[in-house]
């Protein structure tokens, strides 16, 4: 009889995963990767073809099976407009939203979903303005946003450029905006409609954090 073979798992490399629902994002940590050759962690970021909530979810826990740490980037803006749509009798965005964020909290140990509310933008503003504004729509961090970054545009030219991507103009202010974003946490979903950004718990991951020491 033939013996059978046994299949002898590797060690997981660290890996880590970032799923983001825009371009702005997946630009972003693209530029991080680019600039901080310390690095020792293979960043995957990811943008899901199809964008509803409980479609990224999926993929969340697809990932979780297979990177040692995955992050959940949230805009929140647009699932709060979509939960004033939702119709008399349906469950809203926010609150499948939370629904998801219970589940994977006590069953996924390696993910951390991180809000921003109303966007990315709103991250930005923090490297330059300490500030817990809310802003209904991102239109209007925009706007705040350019009295710093005047030619700032979501555009890859912009937020890709040699020598001047977004990552380097904000690097020399990301401990600031870091600390600053400590302020903004989330207590609950009963008053979603203000500041929050959880950035910070992306680079106060560990490995983050050394290579950028």
């Amino acid at each position: 009889m033939a013996r059978r073979k046994i299949k002898i798992s590797k060690p997981r490399k660290s890996t880590y995963a970032i799923i983001v629902d825009g371009e702005t994002e997946f630009w972003y940590f693209q530029m991080l990767k680019r600039n901080e050759p310390n690095l020792q962690v293979n960043i995957e970021p990811k943008i899901p073809q199809k964008k509803k909530i409980s479609e990224q979810y999926e993929k969340i826990i697809e990932l979780s099976e297979d990177f040692t740490k995955v992050f959940w980037i949230i805009d929140l803006d647009v699932v709060i407009a979509e939960s004033k749509m939702t119709k008399k009798g349906e469950t809203n965005q926010i609150q499948k939203l939370k629904n998801y964020l219970n589940t994977i909290e006590k069953k996924c140990d390696n993910v951390i979903t991180i809000i921003n509310n109303p966007c990315l933008e709103f991250w930005f503003i923090l490297h330059y303005n300490q500030t817990t504004k809310y802003y209904p729509q991102c239109k209007g961090a925009e706007t705040e946003l350019k009295k710093h970054l005047k030619n700032y545009q979501k555009t890859l030219k912009y937020f890709t450029k040699q020598n001047d991507d977004i990552y380097l103009k904000l690097k020399s202010k990301l401990s600031t905006a870091i600390k600053r974003a400590q302020n903004t946490k989330r207590d609950d979903f009963e008053e979603i409609e203000r500041a929050i950004c959880e950035m910070n718990l992306f680079f106060e991951a560990r490995q983050i954090k050394e290579a950028r020491e």
